[in-house]
């Protein structure tokens, strides 16, 4: 235990400092996620869908954050081989090379995954740094078959929503006055979607604990409430003649741009509850052993709500800071996206975020959404596809993995060499 006893404040901010910079890395990278569809489709600017990201992205962090904080932190290591000096630099080292790799795939432009990142960084850490048996295989084995899963499940749904959207509204006589009539109805699902899983799992954090009865009627409430707004917002819209001319959609998709706020909203609180724990569940593992001096390597410690808040801010400002490269390539590059379209792959990615995040399951949003705008091209003919930026992305997925383990094995014997080999 002397690591712990003779470095355990340096060895806490330092801890500290990796844990922001790597959820910088999350905000830079992966908000992109939340917030590319909004922009490409011109639903919103830049400018707007970083402050829409702020607040939400912050929300889902803060309130939604802590049950998939808890696999990365214990659920892909098996913390009792593991020594609590061991677990301190394997989890400090992780942090860093995901933090790293982040940092080079933001300022390139990739979308990269973080959740490869950091799930690739800890595995690297502890297969080479302690043992090949130190890697709880079975409780990786159903991570990386989310990496499959979350893609295919969420183009399968954004395909569904786009193809419901087209038979309702779009195919129809009156298509702006069907737009009017349903659209409250997606912006229902939305409110209702994201609420639910709210209410019954994130808000234990902050000490509110609702039965599945109370948490489902205050989310249809919600959802009534988020419908009633949207009807508010959507009376103000008139049929622009003079555009429908050079476009026929153009006063429905004026519609559909007022539902991309609300899904919009819905993607950021979704992304900050399932992506947040790739800063802050290595924190998590640290802050515990620690503040243990060194005894709770795998214990359940409770998730102290100032990991959370540190993982949310750093959210934040790497988004405000260096979050536009990768909005700019995600928006525009992958298919022609408009209001219509992005709603749909946005409702599928965050349905399948929010659902990840309630049984605990660190998906990747990059591949979720990336999923959900093929499926939307998809529905549309395989020509509507960028096929050379899709066949980049899916490059960058693959190598993603390997370099974070990588760059978690090179910092680990440093930082072991630095505090005396352990």
């Amino acid at each position: 235990m002397s690591l712990i006893a003779d470095y355990g404040l340096v060895l806490l901010v330092l801890a500290c400092l990796f844990g922001f910079f790597m959820a910088w890395g999350v905000g830079a990278n992966d908000v992109a996620n939340a917030m590319g569809t909004s922009v490409g489709s011109r639903a919103l600017t830049i400018k707007q869908a970083i402050l829409i990201a702020m607040v939400f992205e912050f929300a889902g962090a803060y309130l939604a954050g802590g049950q998939v904080t808890e696999t990365i932190k214990s659920g892909i290591v098996d913390a009792s081989l593991i020594s609590p000096n061991l677990m301190v630099l394997g989890m400090m080292s992780a942090l860093l090379a995901a933090g790293t790799w982040l940092m080079v795939a933001s300022t390139k432009g990739w979308p990269v995954s973080t959740t490869h990142s950091i799930v690739g960084a800890v595995i690297g850490f502890a297969a080479v740094g302690v043992s090949m048996d130190a890697v709880n295989w079975g409780g990786v084995g159903p991570i990386v078959a989310s990496w499959v899963v979350s893609p295919v499940l969420s183009g399968v749904v954004a395909f569904g929503v786009f193809m419901s959207v087209q038979k309702l509204i779009i195919d129809t006589e009156n298509p702006f006055a069907n737009a009017k009539r349903y659209v409250p109805v997606y912006m229902f699902l939305t409110g209702f979607m994201v609420s639910i899983m709210t209410l019954t799992k994130g808000l234990k954090h902050v000490g509110l604990h609702l039965s599945a009865a109370e948490g489902f009627l205050l989310a249809v409430g919600i959802g009534v409430l988020v419908m009633l707004i949207g009807i508010a917002l959507l009376s103000r819209i008139k049929v622009d003649v003079e555009a429908d001319k050079s476009f026929h959609f153009a006063s429905v998709e004026k519609v559909f741009a007022v539902l991309m706020i609300f899904t919009a909203c819905a993607m950021a609180f979704a992304h900050g509850s399932n992506d947040v724990a790739n800063a802050v569940g290595p924190l998590a593992a640290i802050v515990g052993v620690i503040q243990s001096g060194g005894e709770m390597v795998g214990a359940k410690a409770a998730l102290p709500a100032w990991v959370l808040l540190l993982g949310a801010v750093g959210i934040v400002v790497g988004l405000a800071t260096y979050g536009y490269k990768v909005i700019a390539t995600i928006g525009k590059e992958i298919t022609e996206l408009t209001p219509s379209r992005g709603f749909a792959a946005e409702l599928a990615t965050a349905t399948t975020v929010v659902g990840a995040s309630a049984i605990g399951l660190p998906v990747s949003t990059t591949h979720t959404l990336v999923g959900a705008v093929l499926g939307v091209g998809i529905a549309r003919g395989i020509g509507a596809l960028n096929l050379g930026v899709i066949g980049k992305i899916f490059m960058s997925w693959l190598i993603t993995l390997p370099v974070g383990a990588a760059l978690s094995i090179f910092f680990f014997f440093i930082l072991r060499a630095l505090f005396g080999g352990v």
